[in-house]
């Protein structure tokens, strides 16, 4: 049984909150900061909008007697297993938080940022025992889909990686450890290069956004809830695979089609998205 009891989560926005639902559906202890009562008040309603849901998805009840809310960022870390961070996506803002959570947290505690493309390296840079800095960066709803991307960063130690994925492994999620930290890791590039795609096609006038998502969700966004882009294109070269889907489609591929830059956004376009 995974040793990692008491969780506390930092911030309590729609990622720690979706956290915070996935934790009590695995009967973990959870300890919450969170200066803004707004945010409160919107995990309260969360929580009471999916509770039974999750509990059906899990089948598992959650015991709201788990869930303790502290208005003191030292009390909220000092009995935790883990810690799960959540401040917005400015560089300055975590390292200051993750610093702060690495002076009260046990030494052994396991320090894990949501981020969702800064590196690792430089979030620990101010971590007391930055070996113990991971990210676990999650997909949104966090409850329902089961992908995390564990990444490291110089400093971080192998068994934390290695009890890290024990652990979300045990609250049912698909780990995927990152070989070497690169920004945006890898299911954010690959989503921004079609979000790249699809602003350039949308401000030239090929197609509206309603075009695009339906380009997606009734054709290939079908095949990728089954498998990705490599064994999708193996599958296409029939029995031979990849060789000779190459062989077929090879002369297609080398053409420019995709434009993968940032587009300058016309004022038409900034309006749309």
């Amino acid at each position: 049984m995974n040793k990692i009891k008491n969780i506390t989560v930092i911030g309590t926005g729609v990622i720690g909150t979706g956290w915070i639902l996935r934790f009590l559906a695995f009967n973990k202890n959870v300890t919450v900061y969170d200066p803004s009562i707004k945010q409160k008040d919107y995990l309260k309603k969360e929580l009471k909008r999916t509770k039974s849901s999750i509990e059906k998805l899990y089948d598992n009840k959650i015991n709201i007697k788990n869930l303790i809310f502290s208005s003191n960022i030292e009390d909220a870390v000092s009995n935790s297993d883990l810690i799960q961070e959540n401040v917005p996506e400015r560089l300055g803002l975590k390292k200051k938080v993750i610093n702060q959570l690495s002076q009260f947290a046990p030494k052994n505690c396991i320090i894990a940022s949501s981020s969702s493309g800064l590196l690792p390296s430089e979030l620990q840079s101010n971590c007391i025992n930055p070996k113990r800095f991971i990210i676990a960066h999650p997909f949104n709803p966090v409850y329902i889909l089961p992908l995390v991307e564990i990444v490291k960063g110089n400093k971080t130690s192998k068994i934390i990686i290695n009890e890290a994925d024990k652990f979300y492994k045990s609250l049912d999620m698909k780990t995927l450890i990152i070989n070497k930290e690169l920004p945006g890791f890898l299911s954010d590039r690959l989503q921004e290069a079609l979000w790249r795609e699809a602003l350039h096609i949308v401000n030239e006038g090929y197609a509206s956004t309603k075009d695009l998502d339906r380009a997606i969700e009734d054709g290939p966004g079908m095949r990728w809830s089954l498998m990705g882009t490599f064994l999708t294109f193996h599958l296409a070269g029939g029995n031979a695979g990849m060789k000779h889907m190459l062989e077929q489609f090879g002369p297609a591929l080398k053409l420019p089609w995709t434009k993968l830059k940032a587009p300058k956004l016309s004022k038409k376009l900034s309006n749309r998205v």
